[in-house]
């Protein structure tokens, strides 16, 4: 916030199996709805719960004692490394300058846990809390907290630190964050020291208002008023935690290692059962991929998840691999992938012009890349939401046409009744697929972009169309090798293309600042209706949201959310998603890429995990686990130190 050619018949069951099995906000299976109703003062009623769904279901009951996906008797112990490439500055993780240390947020617990259960979508548990409240209309919410809950410094975490926190997200976090909430959130207090509750706007949707609050990570109020450290600044101090994990040392660059707090309070909660196996996790820098595999190789780290085709096809016959201390496994993955490819900075004019973008899309040969640099490992990503239930296919239904007939927008015929967009085909026979480059060039004629005595694409003000894409010199070169071959298509087509490497560094600064004509980046995936679809596709933050790297303005786009956020049941969700992923398909601000089916891992034979892996997290971090028993036989062996 990545390969058998094409994906295979069993993976793609398993991963039609992995939906069908979660009760999912899909309305796949029928949950139970476990809340309890009781009579409010003004007549209503209030729900009191041990965690909270939009649509009042959960899974899990309020006397449940594990997730269904962990092993509730898994050892604690050992270690797991890891690999990071470039650098890091600041143990920050909220940070507006600067790098983050890997992983520096986990450190820090919400109200209810945001990062479980994996086999359920749209459902949140209490963690800081063992209960909220909130009225019929979710006008409120007020959460009891749990009252041994402490910091890792043995300060208690009170309603006063939640208040405290969001204050400070609103005064020093991201702006499209802060903008977002105060339009939602109106007021938050500490009724005691335990009870902490929130007030809503009215006439707002009820989405993402009790979730948004319930998932805040919660900060030291007494830490900050000491130090008088900012949210927005890089530093090397860290705020104490409540969560599992505590730094235990770090070398800038180098590495940071995570110990486990001895005296963590909330390990023997039901939602954290089977859960934060590992004694330590180690994160080791290395400069790229090259360097990262190699150590991975020799031992230096233990964990691989590989997002590298060409290593995953070609690199995993060491020695160590040969002899069996070195696992592969495809893991099936019930998330939609990433929403990866080179996306339009639509800020730039000449990108502005939809016809430009679909003739600067059609150089790029995902059939010729796959084949050619990717090992027929990867698929081509059309839809949002690839390969889900809520994805738009062919015309749409009549539900999806009632949807955009009610729409306070106009909805172009294309969108209304038309086939929903798919990604363009290329010849895999060669680099340059001659027929979409000379469907290329006719959209470039049209739109104004002619091409000159030298070659080159100018205007009727003599302006050249120039395109430059920056890339992280610390990335992957299968990447670079892709974005070269769209670079050389560009060329070819007479656009003044580069691609310029740069650091790491100065990539983030880059992308943070739009700085950039084209970028091979990605959009969050989505599975329900919230209003965090307003920071990713809304008009109201474009200019400046993180979540938006097109900076996508669109009024249907934004018609559709609000009429979104507004669906009172399941099946209504479901049809404004699919809605959604037609309409932005339509928008065309980014040529979408490969992408593939399952979670591809590599480790050393120290660890463990469950059979069944949950079909929303891999949970390498969350559920698995150290085996000391084969820890000592590959460190016997001299494997491992």
């Amino acid at each position: 916030m990545q390969p058998k050619s094409p994906r295979s018949r069993s993976a793609t069951a398993a991963r039609t199996v992995n939906w069908r099995s979660a009760a999912l906000a899909l309305g796949v299976l029928t949950s139970l709805v476990l809340a309890q109703k009781l009579p409010a003062q003004d007549g209503g009623e209030v729900t009191r719960s041990h965690g909270y769904n939009f649509f009042g279901e959960l899974k899990y009951p309020a006397d449940y004692q594990h997730f269904d996906y962990v092993n509730p008797d898994a050892p604690k112990g050992g270690e797991i490394a890891l690999a990071a490439q470039g650098t890091f500055d600041s143990l920050n993780p909220y940070t507006r300058k600067g790098r983050a240390a890997a992983l520096s947020s986990s450190m820090y617990e919400s109200l209810m846990d945001e990062n479980a259960p994996a086999d359920e979508y749209g459902s949140m548990y209490c963690l800081l809390c063992e209960s909220i409240e909130y009225d019929e209309g979710k006008t409120y919410v007020i959460f009891n907290m749990r009252q041994d809950a402490k910091f890792s410094d043995g300060t208690p975490v009170t309603a006063h630190d939640v208040v405290f926190t969001h204050n400070l997200f609103l005064e020093q976090g991201l702006p499209s964050y802060a903008i977002a909430v105060k339009k939602r959130i109106t007021g938050a207090e500490a009724l005691d020291d335990h009870t902490v509750r929130f007030d809503f706007a009215d006439d707002i949707s009820r989405r993402s208002l009790i979730d948004q609050v319930g998932s805040t990570p919660v900060f030291s109020k007494k830490w900050y008023e000491e130090t008088g450290a900012r949210l927005d600044e890089p530093r090397l101090e860290t705020s104490p935690g409540s969560g599992p994990y505590m730094i235990e040392d770090f070398e800038v660059n180098r590495r940071i290692v995570y110990k486990r707090n001895p005296d963590y309070w909330g390990k023997d909660l039901p939602v954290n059962a089977g859960r934060h196996n590992f004694d330590r996790i180690r994160i080791e820098y290395f400069a790229d991929e090259t360097a990262a595999f190699e150590a991975f190789k020799a031992g230096e780290y233990t964990f691989r998840e590989e997002g590298n085709s060409k290593l995953w096809a070609t690199s995993y016959d060491f020695p160590a691999a040969q002899r069996g201390q070195v696992v592969r496994e495809e893991i099936p993955d019930g998330s939609p992938p990433a929403n990866s490819g080179f996306v339009f900075n639509l800020a730039r004019e000449p990108l502005q012009d939809k016809r430009v973008r679909e003739a600067l899309a059609l150089a790029y040969n995902f059939e010729w890349t796959n084949e050619s640099l990717q090992y027929g490992l990867f698929r081509h990503r059309s839809s949002f939401i690839q390969d889900t239930p809520l994805q738009a296919e062919g015309t749409p239904t009549p539900e999806e046409v009632a949807f955009m007939e009610a729409l306070p927008v106009d909805v172009p015929e294309e969108v209304m009744s038309g086939e929903a967009r798919m990604a363009h085909e290329s010849s895999p026979e060669r680099q340059n697929d001659r027929r979409n480059l000379r469907q290329a060039m006719r959209l470039l004629d049209e739109a104004g972009w002619t091409v000159g005595d030298d070659g080159l694409r100018r205007n009727a003000d003599g302006e050249v169309l120039s395109i430059e894409i920056p890339v992280n010199s610390a990335g992957a070169a299968v990447l670079e090798a892709v974005i070269g071959s769209f670079v050389q298509n560009l060329q070819l087509m007479g656009v003044d293309a580069r691609m310029e490497k740069v650091d790491p560094s100065q990539y983030t600064n880059r992308r943070r600042d739009r700085d950039y004509d084209i970028i091979f980046d990605s959009y969050r995936v989505f599975l329900g209706v919230g209003t965090g679809l307003r920071q990713v596709f809304g008009s109201g933050e474009a200019e400046f949201s993180l979540f938006n790297p097109a900076g996508l303005a669109s009024p249907l786009i934004d018609g559709i959310i609000d009429a979104a956020l507004a669906t009172t049941t399941q099946a209504e969700q479901d049809t404004s998603l699919k809605v959604l992923d037609r309409a932005l398909r339509y928008e065309f601000f980014m040529v979408p890429a490969y992408y593939k089916a399952d979670h591809w891992v590599a480790y050393w034979d120290v660890y463990g995990h469950p059979e069944e892996i949950a079909p929303y997290d891999l949970g390498y971090l969350d559920y698995w686990w150290y085996d000391a028993e084969k820890g000592e036989q590959m460190r016997a062996s001299g494997a491992l130190r």
